[in-house]
């Protein structure tokens, strides 16, 4: 049997690999996609000194990661639909949060392992339990694996998850929709100075239009729309065009060189409709099996997804290298640790065998509420403190929800602010410039 099986060949996953294998621990990955380049792999990815970094170091690849980092992307500019610069931060190289591509980031990883460890084509058919900790996963081609530690790393639709937990993920009620414009500065020299060199956002209160400066001359522009998922369904992406035009008319009004981002796209309008996992969401212990990164905890897109899932793996690696045995690996009860223990033995917390930075330490928060804390110790679950109904002081609140070192209610608190934004520009400029540390507004630049 494998010591260490990882469904899914995303970030997570490919951490989970390097840092066992750091550690010198086998591992193998499958992954449902036919090869490395099978699809694109997603935009820009600004790594977090205080997780995705971590998770780097981890994997011992951080003087790699520097040479990925693409100098000038950390510049964050705010207009407003009328195409006003509002705020314009340039990138001084100390804010902590460097950019780079995600598929070099995922390249990397995958080049920094043994040949072989990914199994392409492998797409999981079912997963069970075999006994007391090993499981079997079956694929579609037929062959069958039994392990004696199951991860599932296999996002937002995990075929591991259910052998832990019944939660599916639900609609958040936020749709993006993807375009590019290449050759910018001469194809498009409009939006591309309105962009700027780093990143850009144009929020309204149901919408938005964000922008990033990728490698080369390279735009993407990601158009956020609170709709139901049938206003989407009406619109027939087939037509690129029309399906551009039709988005585009939800911002009436904007500014030309806004609304361009979307109507003047080199590529077809790719629909992403964004999904969460409940808030409350654990799982009883299951020994032999666990989830990292978006399988555990999906969440909307705030900066902290592939973070999160990088450092999810770099723990749980840790904490299988700090407990070797030769008996199955146990399990315990967390959506973000799991401890190679003898049975019967008590894992040991993995944060307290490293010594990560205090910074490192201090911001790492559990992605559950206070309520689903309190219902595991037995407590009625306290009424919230704040509500996602707009009312008085709803500004305020907002902005002490992003602040929170709490990434579900940061979103919530962002959510919030959505309604209130268009009324408190000045007030979300002066609060960005206050702050000091990239948490509350500064995760969304």
């Amino acid at each position: 049997m494998n010591t260490v099986t990882i469904i899914g060949a995303g970030l997570g996953g490919l951490n989970l690999a390097r840092v066992l294998h750091v550690h010198g621990i086998p591992a193998t990955v499958y992954e449902a996609e036919a090869s490395t380049g099978a699809r694109a792999q997603g935009g820009m990815l600004d790594i977090h000194d205080y997780n995705g970094q971590v998770a780097v170091g981890a994997a011992d690849l951080m003087a790699e990661f520097r040479g990925l980092i693409l100098d000038g992307r950390q510049q964050v500019r705010f207009l407003d639909k009328y195409g006003t610069v509002l705020f314009d931060k340039a990138d001084d190289g100390a804010g902590g949060r460097p950019e780079v591509q995600r598929g070099e980031l995922r390249q990397l990883l995958l080049d920094s392992l043994p040949a072989g460890t990914v199994r392409w084509g492998a797409k999981v058919a079912d997963a069970r339990s075999a006994g007391d900790g090993p499981h079997e996963v079956t694929f579609t081609d037929g062959s069958v694996v039994v392990s004696d530690l199951l991860v599932g790393t296999d996002g937002a639709w995990s075929r591991v998850r259910p052998l832990l937990s019944s939660a599916v993920p639900g609609y958040a009620g936020t749709t993006m929709v993807e375009t590019y414009l290449y050759d910018a500065g001469t194809r498009h020299p409009a939006s591309a100075k309105t962009v700027g060199g780093g990143s850009m956002g144009a929020i309204g209160s149901d919408k938005g239009i964000m922008a990033q400066r990728e490698s080369g001359d390279t735009i993407h522009t990601y158009v956020w729309l609170t709709r139901p998922l049938d206003w989407f369904a009406a619109i027939d992406f087939t037509d690129p065009a029309g399906a551009a035009a039709r988005v585009a008319q939800e911002f009436t009004g904007w500014a030309l060189e806004l609304t361009a981002l979307i109507t003047e796209g080199d590529t077809a309008p790719v629909l992403r409709p964004r999904y969460v996992l409940p808030l409350e969401h654990r799982w009883d212990r299951v020994p032999g099996v666990t989830l990292v990164g978006d399988a555990a905890h999906l969440m909307p897109p705030n900066g902290e997804g592939a973070n999160l899932a990088m450092l999810d793996a770099a723990e749980l690696a840790q904490a299988l290298a700090a407990h070797p045995v030769t008996s199955r690996p146990r399990c315990p009860s967390t959506s973000r640790r799991c401890s190679r223990a003898a049975p019967g033995s008590r894992p040991a917390a993995p944060s307290s065998r490293r010594p990560w930075p205090a910074r490192a330490r201090r911001r790492r928060r559990s992605t559950l509420s206070r309520s689903s804390r309190n219902s595991r110790r037995g407590r009625a679950p306290s009424t919230p403190a704040t509500s996602l109904d707009p009312g008085p002081g709803t500004f305020e609140t907002a902005l002490r929800m992003m602040r929170r070192h709490d990434p579900q209610t940061g979103e919530d608190g962002f959510q919030l602010l959505l309604t209130e934004v268009t009324d408190h520009v000045g007030e979300l400029i002066a609060e960005f410039e206050r702050e000091t540390e990239d948490y509350g507004l500064r995760c969304w630049s």
